[in-house]
């Protein structure tokens, strides 16, 4: 008896001192964080360069994506090879707005995924490999790979799950839960190895430029 009241007044103690955290950081805000808009994201990245001009969505499609700052740009190797990048960032996830999911958004567009996988991206340069989804995506005729992964507050992760746990403990550690979404697109033309060898290079060309738009 004595030893269940113990663990009952613990556990009471603990949920009030957790209440008292989330009601304080509620009062305070969250923490601010310094970064670049994503319109400044490098227009060159190892041999890849930007083709053409930053693409913008709808007024309707940003009502959806409600991102804060976003950014959809193509890049082309010298051979003519390309691939489209993308980083949906969100300033806070608080009030509801949060990256969506490739897995719900692209059926919807009349996209099918198949053969998921997660590969690993190296940062060039150096710096710790990260996990990233990988799909076959394909609308009619036309077939693409895709990757991509969450990254926000010094992690990149390939699990939404994961993803909105490190949110949630970050929110309480740090009073943050600013993150983004990062995806590549490559057209497969000549076979699905060669467009995986592409999106992962430009994902490891991107990955050490991202801390400066999406904080560590």
């Amino acid at each position: 008896m004595k030893s269940k009241k113990w663990h009952f007044w613990a556990l009471l103690a603990f949920l009030l001192m957790g209440g008292s955290v989330v009601n304080l950081w509620e009062h305070v805000g969250e923490a601010s964080v310094v970064r670049r808009e994503l319109k400044e994201f490098p227009e060159t990245l190892g041999q890849w360069r930007q083709r053409g001009a930053d693409m913008r969505f709808d007024a309707q499609t940003e009502s959806v994506l409600r991102a804060d700052d976003y950014l959809s740009r193509d890049y082309l190797l010298p051979d003519g090879r390309w691939a489209n990048f993308y980083v949906g960032y969100y300033a806070s996830q608080r009030n509801g707005a949060t990256y969506h999911s490739p897995l719900n958004c692209l059926p919807g567009a009349g996209w099918t995924l198949n053969d998921p996988a997660t590969i690993q991206i190296t940062p060039a340069g150096g710096g710790a490999p990260f996990e990233a989804n990988r799909y076959i995506i394909q609308n009619g005729e036309v077939r693409q790979l895709l990757i991509y992964w969450y990254q926000g507050r010094g992690r990149a992760v390939a699990s939404e799950y994961w993803g909105k746990i490190y949110t949630v403990v970050d929110s309480v550690k740090l009073r943050r839960s600013d993150g983004a979404m990062v995806r590549v697109l490559v057209p497969i033309q000549k076979s699905e190895a060669d467009a995986l060898a592409l999106a992962s290079d430009l994902a490891a060309q991107v990955s050490p430029a991202l801390p400066s738009f999406i904080p560590n």
